[in-house]
């Protein structure tokens, strides 16, 4: 399997991020995309990927810092992203829950965003947050169906996540789809046509059910991979097999 969404730069991997990588082998997660939220951490996972087979790695800058991102941050983003092992541009998006920036802010690092991935070629890790309206709309205005891309972590309803579908983009989901009280997230799972799932993490964060409470890593794919296929009444390699395809033509491998 595919984590196509994990955060292994977070200082909470700090103690043991190689054996986190390992552990993801042991347990069938054979490459990990790694994604940068600001400057900062995009640097750190482009070095990851360097350093190791397994990882990829996104560059962007997350709704939350575009307030405090410097001027010439995305000039910098735009130059990381032209390293081989880089997949993608994102996080980006909107999030209007915590609105740790001002949303007019936010629109205009997405846009920014969005132009940058069709100027270098690479589909958008997207971010969206009790802002799906005013997300599509930027997608729809700025042509984001020429790069393409996947709207992560998905919890909207499934009108949003129809207008994503016509966009051509991909959605992905991870842990929330295993929590009691996610029963939205799990009726668009069932309903999503299977070539547009991918499977993610979200690691550190939103570890499934059964790891609740903990620190979440790539080696719990397997539990959201299994809470998935049952949804979709497909056996957990079946999934594997077509969540893997749908990461390899969204990231080009």
């Amino acid at each position: 399997m595919i984590d196509t969404h994990a955060h292994l730069d977070h200082p909470r991997f700090d103690e043991d991020r190689a054996e986190v990588i390992r552990r993801a082998g042991a347990a069938g997660v054979f490459r990990i995309v790694t994604v940068g939220c600001d400057l900062k951490s995009s640097r750190e996972a482009v070095g990851l990927a360097a350093a190791n087979e397994a990882v990829f790695a996104t560059v962007g800058i997350h709704p939350h810092e575009a307030e405090a991102a410097a001027a010439d941050d995305p000039e910098m983003i735009a130059e990381l992203a032209g390293n081989p092992k880089v997949v993608a541009v994102g996080e980006t998006g909107l999030d209007y829950h915590y609105n740790f920036s001002p949303p007019a802010v936010q629109m205009d690092m997405f846009r920014r965003h969005v132009r940058m991935a069709r100027t270098l070629g690479l589909p958008l890790i997207v971010h969206e947050r009790e802002a799906g309206e005013d997300l599509l709309r930027v997608l729809r205005e700025e042509s984001a169906g020429e790069a393409g891309g996947v709207v992560h972590c998905f919890t909207g309803s499934r009108d949003v996540a129809a207008g994503i579908l016509e966009l051509g983009f991909h959605i992905s989901v991870g842990g929330v789809v295993t929590f009691p009280n996610a029963a939205q997230v799990r009726e668009v799972v069932a309903w999503l046509p299977l070539d547009r799932l991918l499977l993610e993490t979200d690691s550190p964060y939103l570890a499934p059910q059964v790891q609740r409470g903990k620190r979440n890593e790539p080696a719990n794919l397997p539990h959201i991979a299994e809470a998935v296929a049952a949804l979709r009444q497909v056996e957990p390699e079946r999934l594997a097999e077509v969540t893997d395809a749908n990461a390899a033509a969204l990231f080009r491998w």
